[in-house]
């Protein structure tokens, strides 16, 4: 099995970008996904610096994937969409249609994204037929949910990628909820969400882990946590194990701790933090906010 790096979904600083890229550059790890996902008004990266740091991964024998937005909203975001595609060096994650159109019109493989709605065989052989390359399984499709799935995607050769780690994306608004948490309109948002590293958590009323504001993104207030179950996800026919970044030093430490167990084959993966809260029900067909150890 090889493990993957979900672009960072939160707005950092160009050199904390930089610093935590050039320490991933470092790690065993296979696969890194690059870019903004979630705003197109977090500017702190031009393309170009993605593209730069992406060679740098490259050079260190990793796979290298653009990432594009999962909301579209205006032109200048569709035709920043088209750049990514037009350049020829890396793989395309596709976040929504547009970008699975363009690729498509340009005869450019892709990576879907989790947001694109894929349930089925049929959908699964569309979306093939488009190019889809590489299919990121959404999150609430568990085990059961895949069984009939998987070995239609294997009999057309798409790789297959589950979530093991970091928050769950769960919904997309044009609305931004960062900015109306700070009493701010979205147009003149002062990028607040640069103020917090891996977003704000909501509680409910009982003081209960809820959701994780990130702009126009509501996470799961708890982090998916599957990786002392790498091996049964392999077993099932997944190909790749995703995480999904949270602050730059936890995520380095989860890197490690599962490219070390896979390389030696070892079922528990060393790596505890009790600082947070986790769930990993989705795969078990049981309520998404369950933990099975």
């Amino acid at each position: 099995m090889k493990i993957s790096l979900a672009a960072v979904p939160y707005f950092w600083t160009k050199p904390a970008y930089q610093d935590f890229y050039q320490q991933v550059a470092d790690t065993n790890i296979d696969t890194v996904y690059l870019g903004e996902t979630v705003c197109s008004k977090r500017r702190s990266m031009t393309l170009q610096d993605w593209i730069e740091i992406g060679n740098l991964l490259a050079s260190k024998g990793k796979q290298v994937v653009l990432s594009t937005m999962t909301l579209l909203e205006a032109e200048s975001e569709l035709n920043y969409l088209k750049k990514i595609v037009q350049q020829a060096d890396f793989l395309i994650e596709a976040n929504d249609m547009s970008a699975i159109q363009v690729a498509n019109q340009a005869g450019r493989p892709f990576a879907a994204g989790n947001a694109i709605n894929i349930y089925n065989n049929q959908s699964l052989s569309l979306f093939h037929k488009l190019g889809m390359s590489r299919w990121n399984i959404p999150v609430e499709l568990g085990q059961e949910d895949l069984k009939p799935v998987i070995p239609k995607a294997q009999q057309l050769g798409v790789e297959l990628e589950y979530q093991v780690y970091g928050r769950m994306p769960l919904a997309y608004s044009a609305r931004c909820f960062t900015a109306r948490h700070h009493d701010l309109p979205k147009d003149r948002c002062q990028f607040k969400c640069k103020d917090d590293v891996e977003g704000i958590p909501v509680a409910t009323r009982e003081g209960d882990s809820f959701a994780q504001i990130n702009g126009i993104q509501t996470q799961s207030g708890k982090l998916s946590n599957l990786l002392n179950h790498w091996q049964k996800l392999q077993a099932a026919g997944i190909d790749y194990a995703r995480i999904v970044p949270v602050a730059p030093e936890a995520t380095l430490e989860v890197i490690q701790a599962l490219t070390q167990a896979i390389n030696s084959n070892q079922p528990t993966v060393d790596f505890t933090d009790h600082t947070r809260e986790y769930c990993n029900g989705y795969w078990f067909q049981m309520a998404g906010l369950e933990m099975i150890a």
